[in-house]
């Protein structure tokens, strides 16, 4: 059983977005880095042990996840500016009708960290489709979804209001309409096609 199955069955509910998201980041990071590590830079010990009781109960357990030791034992993320960048955005635009902060800033580590990602967002997140991801945002970070009026993609968007929180306009042409990498930001986002070994 990998990582991700093992948590998404003992996912509260296996078929919300942000357990799958949370399952998919965390799940990454354990295979990549091992359990004596935190799996999502900046979310410290007690706020992962709080995210894996709320979504995954039992996991933890079943994982072997020493949580005094691992108190502290954040991994070494060379890109940890980006990520608190992101994590500072979202928050920002955090629900307190979609549940307690603990629980939306893990939400937006899942993100922040899957955005560093090289593909899809919601690809990066192990999601089964865009629909899942923009359901997350739209229910643990509203406002910011609905800053989203033109359908960019997630990712291009989180990095383009993060330009503009800074006054950063590095933007090709002065309106996305008119900018020759129109594509690139905006319409569908399907699944790259998987290369089969022969």
């Amino acid at each position: 059983m990998t990582t991700r199955s093992l948590l998404i069955a003992c996912a509260v509910d296996p078929r919300d977005p942000a357990a799958l998201a949370l399952a998919g980041v965390a799940a990454t990071a354990i295979e990549r880095f091992g359990t004596g590590l935190l799996p999502l830079p900046g979310l410290g010990a007690a706020a992962t042990h709080a995210m894996f009781s709320r979504w995954f109960p039992g996991a933890d357990a079943l994982l072997r996840l020493d949580w005094a030791r691992l108190d502290g034992a954040e991994r070494a993320e060379p890109r940890r500016d980006e990520i608190d960048d992101l994590v500072a955005l979202l928050r920002d635009h955090a629900s307190a009708a979609a549940g307690p902060s603990v629980a939306s800033d893990a939400v937006a580590y899942a993100l922040a960290c899957a955005s560093l990602g090289n593909d899809h967002l919601w690809q990066d997140l192990h999601l089964p489709s865009r629909r899942e991801l923009s359901a997350l945002i739209g229910h643990w970070f509203p406002a910011l979804a609905m800053r989203n009026t033109q359908d960019m993609k997630w990712k291009k968007f989180f990095y383009k209001q993060l330009c503009e929180r800074e006054e950063l306009f590095i933007c090709k042409a002065p309106s996305c309409g008119v900018c020759t990498d129109h594509a690139l930001c905006f319409g569908p986002e399907d699944a790259r096609p998987v290369a089969i070994a022969g």
